[in-house]
């Protein structure tokens, strides 16, 4: 690469199948990752030379880390913190769409709400601290633009205050309010070309529109709050809780499953087989721990219960008035809220 500033290379991690498809929870996951290294990562990579840093499957160069400052750790996102800091002091990343690696999902609905609060508090930790830098530095103004609106606000501000302010409290209250009204449009035009638009990279979970809609619907509300948390440092958003995952019984079984996926990958040497009496020790002992039938219970989200319970009586008052296309959204997104917050999604919690 010679004196050009380039970090070689970042790959995205690709779910296995069966991890996937374990659960409705894991399949509504799937379709944000795909939008997310689909297009969030590949476009960014092609034109701004930039994009955010997973925190896997990655190689740095040493240079880059020492140029922007070294890992550090004031903030919950620090992957996102050095390629933030590395894109500003010049250094231009490159994308491997076609290489994958192994990755899994959050099967339970409570490491999947923790995680999401991580990775929407630590955002706006992150544009508290180096909003300043952005606009002082010497990226071009497309740049500090991307950085700014696309990269920090919009998926991380913009999109949970638009869903959680719209559908869980101006509309519900619209039920009660006969003066007031909202354009049709805003209520199903909008929410039904994002939903469709983030789904479009993953076509085979175009069945699971409807249940994606109303789900994001319901983690707006985790969301928003992180981004509150975030946003004016509270005491939530420091905190970092490593996601929970169920584990796999064998190394051996992940290579099956993904020998079934992506032959082609295994023929050109894309997955390597490798060996380790400690990472088989410990999923074996998290396969047992599963398999004990030991008796889980539901935990019960309270917030989520009380959305349900002004969304669904909203949706009676709506059916009272004669509003059809409202009722029909209020009771499907209040039951939706009841569902999540009787932890009837996903696996539940010993």
């Amino acid at each position: 690469m010679g004196k050009e500033k380039m970090i070689l290379p970042w790959c995205k991690p690709g779910g296995v199948l069966s991890i996937r498809t374990e659960n409705l929870l894991t399949r509504l996951q799937n379709i944000n990752l795909a939008f997310h290294f689909e297009v969030e990562q590949q476009v960014n990579g092609w034109f701004i030379n930039f994009f955010g840093f997973n925190g896997t499957a990655g190689v740095w160069r040493i240079k880059a880390l020492e140029d922007c400052g070294g890992w550090l750790e004031r903030t919950t996102v620090e992957d996102m913190d050095i390629a933030v800091r590395a894109h500003l002091c010049g250094w231009k990343f490159i994308y491997l769409n076609d290489v994958k690696c192994l990755c899994e999902l959050p099967e339970s609905y409570e490491a999947y709400k923790k995680q999401q609060h991580r990775w929407h508090s630590g955002p706006m930790q992150l544009f508290r601290l180096c909003f300043v830098d952005v606009l002082q530095s010497k990226v071009s103004w497309v740049q500090k633009a991307n950085l700014i609106f696309l990269f920090f606000l919009l998926r991380k501000l913009i999109l949970p205050f638009y869903s959680f302010t719209l559908f869980c409290i101006i509309l519900p209250l619209t039920m009660f309010l006969p003066e007031a009204q909202l354009p049709f449009w805003v209520v199903c035009y909008i929410p039904g070309l994002v939903s469709i638009l983030n789904i479009l990279p993953s076509p085979r979970s175009f069945p699971f529109i409807v249940p994606y809609l109303l789900f994001e619907n319901t983690m707006s509300v985790t969301k928003f709050n992180a981004m509150v948390s975030g946003l004016f440092q509270l005491g939530s958003s420091y905190e970092w809780i490593v996601t929970k995952k169920l584990g796999r019984s064998s190394e051996a079984d992940l290579v099956a499953m993904v020998e079934n996926e992506s032959a082609p990958l295994l023929e050109n040497g894309g997955v390597q087989r490798s060996s380790s009496e400690s990472g088989l020790a410990e999923l074996n002992k998290l396969e047992m721990t599963k398999k004990t039938g030991r008796k889980r219970r539901n935990r019960l989200y309270r917030k989520e219960l009380a959305l349900a319970f002004i969304l669904l009586t909203a949706s009676v008052r709506s059916l009272l008035s004669a509003q059809g296309i409202h009722f029909y959204f209020l009771l499907f997104q209040g039951i939706t809220f009841l569902v999540v917050g009787l932890d009837l999604i996903g696996e539940q919690v010993s």
